[in-house]
């Protein structure tokens, strides 16, 4: 019999489902928290046919990336089989990638897939015109190598990344969705400068499509608003005369099974088109630090901080998919933003479906038919998909970017880079005649707000000083005191608010207790030390140390001075996460850590 939650398919091959988890590591995140909105979490094995129907979920969302594929081939005057090679190519380096970045040290560990990229067009293309797809994908493998080597130093840079950043990073992804998915939503195109009504009411049915099984059901059909929406797409599109199967099916490829074969045989490589590429590789990093802490998040209720191991396998296999991807004879690869939000709405986040979704990508490519019926799908349908997960990640960055104390000097690094983010979409002439090499940036609206906000922040952290002090004296209230000291202290540091409060009532309760101490001098000196991993609290006096309790007091002790006592010592050990006494010429100081 089939254990609980295992489907009957998987129960018949017990072996291969425990090749299958051993390869993806053990429980990978100890000490996390499900969310209650999650039916199945990271680490969770939904039944076979969950995971067949989350991957198709994940399949057309994706398969948007698809998109830029062509626009690389028409820019650098490609043939339409040049068109199908490319597209065919990047799908198997996407479902490679997709494999290992669910598992942990190789990848993030997490369901996070990649695909086709819009970082890398400039470049791509600038290669692709200087010297065909042979330098193309030379570059591109050049590029997604410099992005593996990244990924073993970007785990020591952990306050390059604070919540506010990758926060900001995440917005924006979800906001590039909004510019993609509301042209097609409305039918807009250059030709067109009106919405089309027609196109209006495909979008408005997909979109309700798969809000209603979201929000008004907990049945099954919570799993799959995505495969509720593409009928309902089809359908309607169909229905409208926007569907035409004849049309569809004269438009395909010859032939039901072909195997994929490059544009274009060898490498090559061309120093002067590194940093155009080597940017665009270091932005993709960049955006799969914000999509990887994301999935951190949605993940454990208790989240606190980037976990920056993750982080670097995440950047890994990132920059794996790309180099895979140059060699296969693809295009550029990036984690999808807009996948993580379907994860989201479905409530489905385990990365056990990254195997079905990765063969299945893999698959497609070698039946041209059936991956162009997936990319056949009407626009305006296309546009409430992408706006219907835009939802969940522009709001997940802006928890994320929440998360912390906001002070002035953090304003304005997100507040500049999101509005010079938002005015590539606004005005998308304003970049053009900037240098080739810096294109990658200008490129779309996630990579300027996600460069800029990584190097406004590093500068505003000049002259921030990482020490104050407050000079207390015993025998006063100092509630009032203290907890103004440690807002401001946690506003100028970016402290979780969690941990301003906790070292407040700490504080608190070590001066409070004090003044039942025989002191030989009134003076108190609270000393703040911080970092990005760290709230330090020296308390220093001149008296014995106090006594901290393991143990509640006893009732008969409450309402004495020494169960006042006792209590605060007790409470003083739940509110830090380490204390330390020390006692050295008659001055006494007490340590109180913090984790951040």
């Amino acid at each position: 019999m089939a254990r609980p939650g295992v489907s009957k398919v998987t129960a018949v091959f017990p072996q291969s489902l425990r090749r299958w988890r051993d390869w993806r590591g053990p429980i990978a995140f100890p000490g996390r928290k499900k969310p209650a909105s999650l039916i199945y979490d990271v680490d969770d094995i939904p039944p076979m046919a969950v995971q067949i129907g989350a991957a198709f979920q994940h399949l057309f969302v994706i398969s948007v990336g698809w998109i830029y594929v062509l626009l690389v081939s028409n820019a650098i005057g490609g043939t339409s089989a040049d068109a199908q090679s490319l597209i065919r190519m990047s799908m198997i380096a996407s479902g490679v990638a997709t494999i290992v970045q669910a598992r942990r040290g190789f990848g993030n560990g997490y369901l996070c897939p990649l695909t086709c990229s819009l970082t890398y067009l400039s470049p791509v293309v600038l290669a692709g015109i200087a010297g065909g797809y042979s330098l193309m994908f030379g570059m591109l493998f050049a590029a997604g190598v410099a992005g593996m080597i990244v990924s073993r130093v970007v785990h020591r840079l952990r306050m390059l990344f604070p919540p506010e950043v990758t926060g900001l990073m995440v917005a924006m992804s979800g906001l590039q969705l909004v510019a993609l998915g509301c042209p097609r939503f409305l039918g807009y195109s250059k030709e067109s400068a009106a919405a089309d009504p027609r196109a209006m009411l495909i979008g408005l049915t997909t979109l309700f499509a798969m809000i209603i099984p979201t929000v008004w059901t907990r049945s099954k059909l919570h799993l799959y608003p995505m495969l509720i929406g593409v009928a309902a797409g089809f359908a309607i599109g169909w229905a409208m005369g926007e569907f035409h199967v004849a049309q569809l099916l004269a438009q395909m490829p010859p032939g039901f099974l072909s195997f994929p074969h490059r544009a274009a045989p060898g490498l090559s490589f061309k120093a002067a088109l590194l940093p155009p590429f080597l940017i665009a590789a270091l932005t993709a990093s960049l955006k799969t630090v914000g999509d990887t802490t994301l999935c951190q998040k949605v993940n454990d209720t208790t989240w606190k901080r980037t976990d920056m191991k993750s982080v670097s396998g995440g950047v890994f296999a990132n920059g794996f998919g790309s180099a895979i991807s140059g060699l296969l004879g693809g295009i550029g690869q990036n984690t999808a933003s807009s996948s993580i939000g379907i994860s989201l709405a479905a409530g489905t986040t385990s990365r056990a479906i990254a195997l079905p979704l990765g063969l299945l990508v893999m698959g497609l490519a070698f039946f041209p038919k059936a991956a162009a019926l997936v990319t056949a799908l009407p626009g305006p349908a296309v546009g409430a998909m992408l706006i219907y997960s835009a939802c969940f990640i522009i709001l997940g960055g802006l928890q994320l970017l929440t998360s912390r104390m906001l002070d002035s000097r953090r304003i304005f690094a997100v507040g500049i880079a999101l509005i010079f983010g938002l005015s590539v979409e606004i005005i998308p002439d304003l970049y053009r005649t900037f240098p080739a090499f810096l294109k990658p940036v200008f490129s779309s609206s996630t990579s300027v707000a996600t460069v800029l906000v990584v190097i406004l922040s590093l500068l505003f952290r000049v002259g921030i000083k990482k020490q104050r002090s407050l000079e207390l004296r015993a025998g006063s209230e100092h509630l009032d005191e203290i907890t103004q000291f440690m807002e401001d202290q946690g506003s100028a540091w970016g402290m979780r608010k969690e941990v301003v409060t906790r070292a407040t009532d700490a504080a608190y309760e070590v001066v409070n207790n004090l003044g039942l101490l025989p002191l030989r001098s009134e003076i108190i000196t609270l000393n703040t030390s911080w970092d990005e991993l760290r709230l330090d609290l020296n308390i220093e006096y001149s008296g014995p140390a106090i006594e901290l309790a393991n143990t509640m007091p006893a009732l008969e002790e409450m309402g004495t001075e020494a169960g006042a006592a006792h209590l605060a010592g007790y409470l003083i050990r739940q509110y830090a996460d380490r204390v330390k006494i020390r006692e050295k010429n008659g001055v006494c100081r007490v340590s109180l850590h913090f984790d951040h």
